[in-house]
C-alpha cells in the first residue's frame, strides 16, 4: 500500500469551508479538492483565496474558478504539473503517490461513493479527485472529493479504473496531474502568511473585469430565459451549475476570505463584506426563482442582477482603496 497522509474518513475533520452553515455547500470539484489537500498538509487555504475576485461571465457562463498554480506555489510549495498517462492508471498514481505526490485526476463521479444520491450509479460525470492512498493488491483508494475524504474498494475500484477492460477502445486517457510538496518547512505562517496573502490580492485586484460582469450577464439571461422556457428540469440543473452556482459559490470564497482577512487585523473591509454576502444570498434566492418560473412558466425579470451587480460594484471599489492606494 501506498499513502501519503494517515488518514481515516471516519475520523476526517473538514476545513471549515466546508463545515457550518453555508450558501453553497460546495464550489466546483478542483476548488474544493485542492482546499481539504491544502488543510490536510497543514497549512491554511483561505490565504490563497484572492483569485475569486477575478471571475468574470465568460459569453456564455461564467468562468470556472480554480486556484492559479502560481499562488500555490508561492503560498505552499505546491507545484502541479500535468503527467502523461502513458501506462496503466492505477500504476502511473501508485508511483506518484509512493513518491509523496497526491495525485489529481478526473474520474467518473458515477463510481464515486461519496457522490450517493447525486450522480453514484445515476449520472457519468466528470469530477477531480486527488488521490492520497492507493492499494493495488487490496483494490482500495484514498482520495479527497468535493468536502471531504474517502475511500473506495472492490467493486467501485474495479469501475473506476475500469480494470476488467475499457468502455470502448475510442475511450481516451483521463486528465492527470501530481502535486510536488516542496518548501513545506519554510511556508510562511502568521503576520507573513497574511502578507503573502495580501501581495496576491493586490495582484488579483488588477486582473479583475474591467466592467462589471453583471452587465453582460443580465444581457445574456434575456435571452436565456426565453430559451429556457421550453427546455426541460435538467437543462436547469445545466444551467444553472454554470452559472448561478458558479458566481454565488466563488463570491461566497471572496467574502469568506475578505472575514479572514478581518480576522487577521486588517481594517475597512465591512462593507465589502457585506456586498459579496449579498451577491452570494442574491445567486441562491434567484436559482430558486428561476426554477419556479421554468416550472410555472412565468416571466422573471432581471431585478436581481441588477442588484447583485451594484453589490459587486461596491465590494471591488471598497477594496480597490484598501489595497491599491499609491
Amino acid at each position: 500500500m501506498s499513502e501519503i497522509l494517515p488518514l481515516n474518513p471516519a475520523s476526517y475533520i473538514r476545513h471549515a469551508i466546508h463545515q457550518g452553515d453555508r450558501n453553497w455547500a460546495e464550489t466546483n470539484c478542483y476548488v474544493d479538492v485542492l482546499v481539504e489537500l491544502i488543510h490536510s498538509l497543514g497549512f491554511e487555504p483561505l490565504a490563497a483565496l484572492p483569485f475569486a475576485l477575478t471571475i468574470d461571465y465568460e459569453v456564455d457562463q461564467w468562468g470556472f474558478f480554480k486556484f492559479p498554480h502560481k499562488d500555490l506555489f508561492e503560498l505552499y510549495g505546491l507545484e502541479i504539473q500535468e503527467f502523461n498517462p502513458w501506462r496503466n492508471l492505477p500504476e502511473l498514481i501508485e508511483q506518484q503517490v509512493l513518491a509523496g505526490r497526491p495525485v489529481l485526476v478526473e474520474m467518473d463521479s458515477y463510481y464515486l461513493p461519496d457522490t450517493q444520491g447525486m450522480a453514484y450509479k445515476l449520472a457519468h460525470v466528470k469530477s477531480t479527485i486527488a488521490v492520497n492512498k492507493l492499494d493495488r493488491a487490496q483494490e482500495v483508494m484514498g482520495y479527497f472529493h468535493n468536502q471531504g475524504y474517502y475511500e473506495l474498494s472492490g467493486e467501485d475500484y474495479r469501475a473506476i479504473f475500469q480494470v476488467d477492460g475499457l468502455v470502448h477502445e475510442r475511450m481516451l486517457p483521463t486528465y492527470i496531474e501530481y502535486v510536488k510538496l516542496r518548501h513545506l518547512h519554510s511556508t510562511p505562517t502568521g503576520a507573513a502568511l497574511l502578507k503573502a496573502s495580501v501581495v496576491l490580492l493586490k495582484e488579483h485586484l488588477h486582473l479583475i473585469p474591467q466592467q462589471n460582469p453583471f452587465t453582460h450577464f443580465k444581457t445574456a439571461f434575456a435571452q436565456d430565459f426565453i430559451w429556457l422556457q421550453a427546455q426541460p428540469i435538467e437543462t436547469f440543473h445545466l444551467y444553472s451549475f454554470s452559472n448561478l452556482r458558479q458566481y454565488g459559490a466563488c463570491f461566497e470564497l471572496v467574502e469568506t476570505y475578505l472575514r479572514w482577512l478581518q480576522v487577521q487585523g486588517e481594517e475597512g473591509l465591512q462593507d465589502a463584506i457585506a456586498a459579496f454576502g449579498r451577491i452570494t444570498v442574491n445567486a441562491k434566492t434567484f436559482q430558486f426563482q428561476l426554477a419556479r418560473a421554468m416550472a410555472r412558466k412565468r416571466e422573471l425579470d432581471g431585478a436581481a442582477i441588477d442588484d447583485m451587480g451594484r453589490d459587486w460594484q461596491t465590494g471591488m471599489d471598497v477594496l480597490k482603496r484598501c489595497y491599491l492606494r499609491t
